[in-house]
């Protein structure tokens, strides 16, 4: 990723290096002795608890904490360090705006209670809820004379992340009552909502936005859209097998990408403005390589006293471990990691019978469909 070579970029400093607050004070000190030498001809020392000291101390205090701000102040005119509205100045250098937090979507079904011999209508706008977030319909939908059902795409009225992750089913109150329609619920789980761009986000597009410029249709130009689209995509991968033919799949934050994700983010790379003209693009979801984890660890005789602690971090470094091990595309299965995250955690060694280490390809993602982590006792050091 981008931001990955932003931070390998060499620290600068807009002050001296030597510069600290024990420095400035006795430089302070130093300054008032050498000036009262000089304009009475004899020599003073300062004891720290002396009013003239005091005052210095107190002084030396203001004048380097405005060094640190000249350091920052210099330092926020740099991609590295700049962050929140420094960094929104920077990318509007580039044309660029941090993207605002989105909605999620979802489908919805709306069921008759029996057939009508018209057509029943479904405004536009019509709400839904679960009981906290409320979603209403996209468009105008109707169920036509003689069939029951209807699906119609919803998106939030609310935005964030929080409104993903609502279950299938799990919406099923229709707030604005429509005749004959006896039930409504949600046929896929939520998704697609977005809080506003972080910063790490808004970094990564800014370093890559010269990409844009092609006409090319370059791999960069084409993450660059992909990430503009929805501040959630944590990677993307673009590749073309045959001339004119552009594949890009792409991962969530929290995992594999809905279906009215995939079709949201192909309606916005397909725009003319953004995509070549001569580009057949497809957008995919990342082909999911199943795996499980089967462990057992063991804890040091000397940290007994710390087994109830040492068991929720584990437990924890499992979870980050299934985390870190999906959040890229192509990142091979492997179990050297996991046992380096369960030793950190505390455990003295780990028997892994599952994950082995497994290549996948360039356009999977490792999947974890079940985890069993089994606690062997204290064991000498």
């Amino acid at each position: 990723m981008a931001i990955e070579q932003i931070e390998r970029l060499p620290d600068v400093s807009f002050i001296d290096d030597d510069i600290n607050l024990d420095g400035i004070q006795k430089q302070m000190l130093q300054d008032y002795q050498d000036k009262y030498m000089e304009e009475t001809g004899e020599e003073t020392v300062l004891d720290r608890g002396e009013p003239i000291a005091l005052i210095l101390y107190a002084c030396s205090v203001q004048i380097y904490q405005m060094y640190m701000y000249v350091d920052r102040a210099g330092k926020q005119n740099l991609l590295k360090y700049a962050f929140g509205a420094f960094l929104d100045n920077l990318a509007a250098l580039k044309g660029i705006e941090r993207t605002a937090a989105k909605p999620a979507t979802v489908t919805m079904r709306f069921t008759l209670s029996e057939a009508q011999t018209g057509a029943i209508a479904i405004p536009a706008g019509t709400r839904v809820t679960d009981g906290e977030a409320y979603f209403t319909t996209d468009e105008y939908a109707e169920i036509k004379a003689g069939e029951t059902t209807v699906d119609v795409a919803c998106t939030s009225i609310e935005t964030g992340v929080d409104l993903n992750g609502i279950h299938e089913g799990a919406i099923q109150t229709l707030v604005d009552p429509i005749p004959y329609i006896e039930s409504v619920t949600n046929i896929t789980e939520t998704d697609g909502g977005a809080d506003p761009e972080s910063d790490e986000s808004l970094k990564d597009r800014i370093y890559i936005a010269p990409s844009r410029y092609s006409t090319a249709g370059t791999e960069e130009a084409y993450i660059y859209w992909v990430k503009t689209y929805n501040s959630t995509i944590a990677d993307v991968k673009v590749s073309s097998d045959n001339p004119g033919e552009v594949d890009i799949v792409f991962l969530m934050n929290d995992g594999i990408p809905s279906q009215e994700m995939i079709t949201g983010l192909t309606k916005y790379i397909t725009d003319p403005n953004i995509r070549p003209l001569t580009d057949k693009v497809v957008v995919k979801a990342p082909t999911a390589v199943n795996y499980s984890i089967s462990l057992t660890y063991y804890i040091n005789s000397s940290d007994s006293g710390s087994v109830a602690t040492i068991q929720s971090e584990v437990a924890k470094a499992v979870d980050d471990f299934v985390t870190w091990q999906q959040s890229k595309i192509g990142r091979d299965i492997n179990s050297s990691e996991l046992i380096k995250r369960v030793t950190a955690a505390g455990a003295k060694r780990v028997e892994i019978k599952s994950p082995v280490f497994q290549k996948i390809g360039g356009t999977s993602i490792a999947y974890c469909t079940s985890k069993n982590m089994t606690y062997g006792g204290v064991e000498d050091d």
